[in-house]
């Protein structure tokens, strides 16, 4: 699906920060987060849509995608909000709709508690204040063990069909390559190596004290919206039934046959998500 894109370069809590712009510069504002993994260009397909009615922002968070990478033990969720109302700043932003997937729901749930003048809405793609031990064993282990280079994108596509196979086992081979190609890069050696700081892939002690998820979901004030997975090993149904007693009015999806996370293109995704977003900030 074609949109013109434009690439931003901006600096933002003192880190140099890469957004991906979509759409009509005078429309309402949606910013979109990706998870702990990934990079900005996995909404690529979700954000084409979405810019026909919005001027979509797609961020790589510190560390990742084209983004400047921090110090080792500054990746938290208290930096990752600072860089987000930075960022904002920095764009002229008064307020966005935030659209969040796995840590990025979480930046957008802290973010929306801490600065809700700024949050028009937030949906929070397969995430809650609390994470499933054996869902998040498995990232971790993931990220932990991933190799450090691939010979070619096709080696780097097996790797993501291998272990990512939530997230993928519906996709063409094809589909796979695009979605790999992003996440590495080609280094002076010609081999791909990742476009992630490794620092990531370490358990470290934050340097600050973080945040209370559950005190930062409780305080949403704005409309939001739940998605999740219906395989998903991350937010379990225990969970959800939690979030619900927190936020009565939260609107929840559940997307069937997808586990962690749903890439929002699925149409019980994308439907619903268009429709909050359009309960919210309106269409053309």
């Amino acid at each position: 699906m074609a949109t013109q894109t434009r690439d931003i370069y901006l600096t933002a809590n003192g880190i140099r920060h890469h957004v991906i712009a979509r759409g009509d510069q005078e429309r309402p504002i949606v910013m979109m987060i990706h998870g702990l993994t990934q990079q900005a260009h996995v909404f690529d397909d979700i954000a084409a849509v979405l810019a026909e009615d919005y001027h979509v922002y797609s961020l790589d968070v510190r560390g990742r995608g084209e983004s400047e990478w921090g110090k080792p033990n500054g990746y938290h969720f208290a930096n990752y909000v600072e860089d987000l109302e930075a960022v904002r700043e920095g764009l002229g932003i008064p307020s966005f709709a935030l659209v969040g997937t796995s840590m990025g729901g979480l930046i957008s749930m802290h973010y929306g508690a801490k600065y809700p003048r700024h949050v028009s809405a937030i949906a929070m793609n397969d995430i809650g204040p609390d994470i499933d031990p054996s869902g998040l064993h498995r990232i971790l282990s993931m990220a932990a063990e991933a190799p450090e280079a691939f010979q070619d994108l096709r080696t780097v596509a097996s790797y993501y069909r291998r272990e990512n196979a939530p997230v993928l086992a519906k996709r063409s081979d094809d589909e796979v390559i695009e979605y790999a190609r992003w996440h590495v890069r080609k280094n002076d050696l010609g081999v791909y190596v990742w476009k992630m700081d490794p620092a990531l892939r370490e358990r470290r002690e934050p340097d600050v004290s973080q945040p209370d998820p559950w005190e930062s979901f409780r305080a949403l004030a704005c409309p939001l919206l739940v998605l999740r997975g219906a395989d998903s090993d991350i937010l379990t149904p225990p969970i959800v039934d939690k979030m619900r007693e927190a936020q009565p009015d939260a609107q929840l999806v559940e997307v069937p046959g997808v586990g962690h996370a749903p890439s929002l293109m699925e149409p019980e995704a994308k439907e619903p998500l268009r429709r909050f977003l359009a309960g919210v900030l309106g269409t053309r």
